[in-house]
């Protein structure tokens, strides 16, 4: 998977919550090896806090 595969999700947590593309890119490598939702990954990998993936959720509910 690329950043282009889920580009509303990627754009959320670009301007929304100031995820850097080199960690999108870190958490998209570690798709390939343990495949999971994007917001697991991030968080597992410590470059989202709880707080984050509570509202990452919450939009992907509401889009």
């Amino acid at each position: 998977m690329t950043l282009d595969g889920q580009p509303n999700l990627i754009r959320f947590l670009q301007d929304e919550l100031a995820i850097s593309s080199a960690s999108l890119q870190v958490a998209l490598k570690h798709s390939e090896q343990d495949p999971g939702p994007l917001p697991m990954i991030l968080w597992q990998y410590g470059l989202v806090s709880l707080e984050q993936l509570e509202k990452i959720y919450d939009w992907m509910e509401a889009a």
